[in-house]
């Protein structure tokens, strides 16, 4: 009897979690997003893969709009 594959369930983000590409080693990282430290926010974070140092951006918009997330090499 052939088994059937389970489709893997794409999780639906929160608006309080965002991802980026790592620009040093390429892999997505998940990370937890805080409205309350402001509507734009930088900060320098390792990546949790290669351990290189990003600085992370982050800007909020109105509600409902998906908050933009992205990292540039430190």
């Amino acid at each position: 009897m052939a088994m059937k594959k389970r489709r893997k369930s794409k999780r639906k983000r929160s608006q309080d979690e965002g991802s980026y590409t790592c620009p040093s080693c390429g892999e997505t990282i998940v990370i937890p997003l805080d409205r309350t430290a402001g509507h734009e926010q930088r900060y320098v974070e390792d990546c949790p893969v290669c351990c290189h140092p990003n600085v992370i951006q982050v800007e909020f918009f109105d509600d409902g709009e998906t908050p933009r997330v992205w990292a540039d090499a430190e």
